[in-house]
């Protein structure tokens, strides 16, 4: 949905209800996109967190482990080149 910033001063309410339900609304000024209103970014649950956090540890375990003084000097050669 497009709507002018005066038009959305006065139906804010719906609007961010609209939004809320996942639908996008452009505010525009003088004919030009202004802002623009969606869903807030939804929190994950514990479930999810912790699903996703087994799946950093699995690839950590799979990588070869690498000292600081490694990762200095593999950077430090990168500058040089």
């Amino acid at each position: 949905m497009v709507i002018g910033v005066y038009e959305a001063k006065k139906r804010l309410s719906e609007l961010l209800d609209r939004a809320a339900g996942g639908e996008e609304v452009v505010i525009t000024k003088h004919g030009r996109p202004y802002a623009r209103l969606g869903p807030a970014a939804q929190r994950k649950s514990q479930d999810e967190i912790e699903a996703l956090m087994a799946r950093v540890r699995r690839r950590r375990e799979r990588m070869p482990m690498t000292s600081w003084s490694e990762l200095k000097q593999d950077r430090d050669e990168g500058r040089r080149f």
